[in-house]
């Protein structure tokens, strides 16, 4: 990393930290205040469960559709540009998404809007993600996780709006038209604190095509580690206010708060994330989150008493809170291609939301919701052999 050498470089580095964060911030709000609706959606469309997953594959499909260029597009037009164009993409997304699953009822206009969402997303994500890199590089010292916490807080502004919504009756459409108006105005007034164009790329870095970083070992392992704590977090994003309703009969609105508590964990564990890898190390951390998550998912599944599941939901946001974060600063450990390696990963990580959706869905027609949840914890155990590919490399 290169330190901040004069006031105005400073100055600069921390207007395009607070301009990241927020950005960072909205896109959490965006797919939250989806998420938070899907049971009333999935009831207005009359879907079963595996009919859902494959609803919400079409947003995972364009997530990943996006993803592989991303990169490029970032070192082609700059991460302001492509962040903004992002944002309107996104909240057009969402407000169709809203009309197909709110008056129109109509399936295909959902999967419509759901697609656009996941590419403005995916795009978003790989922009951000690699200015939040950029950023981390001209202050000199690490900062990722707390990007990634202003994610998270989004994600409980979103989730805590939508079950709000959800409570007092208030129109999928209607709400997530709203949500498109900040997903599409806010980002296009604060991305002009991002860092000047090119500073996403290091002056001196070889000049190389960004698909060389496909072939790169390392970065392909931390990918597979990232892909694993993807689904952790991405289940819970999906499935879990689903599987409350439909595994303990509550009501919509409680499912939705059962999420937000969920990512008001998450949100938490990345706050104090940066002081456990300070202390520990990365792959003790890592580990260590493997095994809360597994822990959370089993009392989700098995705890029958409200308190109980509450607690396993704190437990599971607690230790998926740290996979993606720490995934991203590997990622970007040498400054060289920094930006094309977190493309890369972030296109692995994302497979997960690609894979999870119609995998829960078909286990959830055979088993239930709820039960198909055991599936996370399952994985978690063979995904603990990746975690080392995320230690740091040994100083040059």
């Amino acid at each position: 990393m290169r330190p901040a050498s004069t006031a105005a470089s400073a100055a600069r580095a921390v207007r395009a930290r607070n301009a990241v964060a927020i950005v960072f911030g909205l896109n959490g709000f965006a797919f939250a205040s989806w998420v938070s609706r899907i049971p009333e959606a999935r009831t207005a469309l009359g879907l079963t469960p595996g009919q859902l997953g494959t609803l919400l594959l079409a947003l995972s499909v364009g997530s990943v559709i996006a993803l592989p260029s991303a990169g490029t597009w970032v070192h082609r037009f700059g991460a302001t540009r492509v962040v903004a164009a992002a944002a309107a993409l996104d909240a057009v997304g969402l407000a169709l998404t809203g009309v197909g699953a709110g008056p129109l009822e109509q399936l295909w206009v959902t999967a419509l809007g759901l697609f656009l969402l996941g590419f403005g997303s995916g795009t978003w994500d790989v922009a951000m993600n690699v200015e939040g890199a950029a950023v981390e590089r001209e202050i000199g010292r690490t900062i990722m996780p707390r990007f990634h916490a202003a994610f998270s807080l989004g994600t409980v502004a979103g989730a805590a709006v939508g079950a709000a919504a959800a409570g007092l009756g208030v129109a999928v459409s209607a709400h997530l038209a709203f949500a498109s108006v900040l997903v599409v105005g806010v980002p296009l007034a604060v991305v002009r604190g991002f860092l000047p164009a090119g500073a996403e790329e290091d002056a001196t870095e070889e000049r190389r095509s960004p698909w060389r970083a496909w072939t790169e070992p390392r970065t392909l392992a931390i990918g597979l580690m990232v892909l694993s704590m993807a689904l952790t977090e991405g289940v819970a994003n999906d499935w879990l206010a689903v599987a409350l309703v439909d595994g303990y009969a509550v009501p919509a609105w409680l499912g939705a708060s059962g999420f937000a508590l969920f990512v008001a964990a998450m949100t938490s564990g990345r706050m104090v994330g940066t002081l456990l890898l300070d202390r520990f190390g990365r792959l003790p951390v890592l580990w260590g989150c493997m095994a809360v998550a597994g822990v959370g998912v089993l009392l989700v599944v098995f705890g029958q008493v409200l308190v109980v599941v509450a607690a396993g939901i704190v437990l599971w946001g607690l230790g998926a809170s740290l996979g993606f974060p720490v995934g991203m600063s590997a990622a970007a450990d040498e400054e060289t291609h920094a930006a094309a390696r977190v493309s890369v990963v972030s296109t692995i990580g994302y497979t997960a939301f690609l894979a999870g959706p119609p995998v829960l869905g078909f286990l959830g027609d055979q088993v239930g919701v709820l039960r198909a949840l055991l599936l996370v914890a399952l994985l978690l155990v063979p995904s603990a052999l990746v975690v080392p590919a995320a230690r740091p490399p040994a100083p040059r």
